[in-house]
């Protein structure tokens, strides 16, 4: 069954024209990041700021900083944060394992969960995610925050991921 927001499917409504230019503006060249700016989760997180040390089909390792605004008073994550950081990941890890050429499909979110073992501190911490299984119109994400650079594990999410039919 197809995600549904307010009785209608998902991608009902989205110009692609639209979604295309917004793409291309935070979209970089540069193997090393993820993401530029104009992304508006992604400006919130700094992401243009991450650094990409893996990249492959279906997996990302990144080098991330811990921003002031997602601080808690200790100066670690704010755990509600975490959601964020794991739903923009996940997407991310899916969409390098399709081709750039490939028709591009509206992924929502099915299921997300975080576990914490350690708080995250900064400034730098890690994070590696990989799709552990694909089938049909879903993926499965595993995603990890580590410490930086010995790759402690501090919390693992995982996600489900859709793809929303047009």
């Amino acid at each position: 069954m197809a995600a549904k927001e307010g009785g209608g499917d998902l991608a009902a409504g989205i110009d692609p024209e639209t979604l295309e230019k917004a793409i291309r503006s935070w979209q970089v060249d540069d193997p090393r990041r993820l993401l530029g700016r104009g992304h508006p989760v992604g400006d919130f997180l700094e992401a243009d700021r991450w650094e990409v040390l893996e990249r492959a089909p279906g997996r990302l390792l990144l080098r991330c900083e811990l921003p002031e605004q997602v601080r808690n008073l200790r100066g670690e994550l704010f755990g509600g944060f975490a959601p964020t950081y794991v739903d923009l990941v996940a997407l991310h890890t899916v969409r390098e394992g399709i081709p750039p050429d490939a028709p591009r499909t509206p992924l929502v979110t099915a299921d997300l969960r975080v576990d914490f073992f350690e708080p995250i501190r900064g400034p730098w911490f890690r994070i590696r995610s990989e799709v552990l299984h694909r089938g049909g119109r879903t993926w499965h994400v595993q995603t990890r925050f580590l410490s930086d650079p010995d790759e402690e594990l501090l919390a693992q999410a995982l996600t489900t991921l859709l793809a929303v039919r047009g």
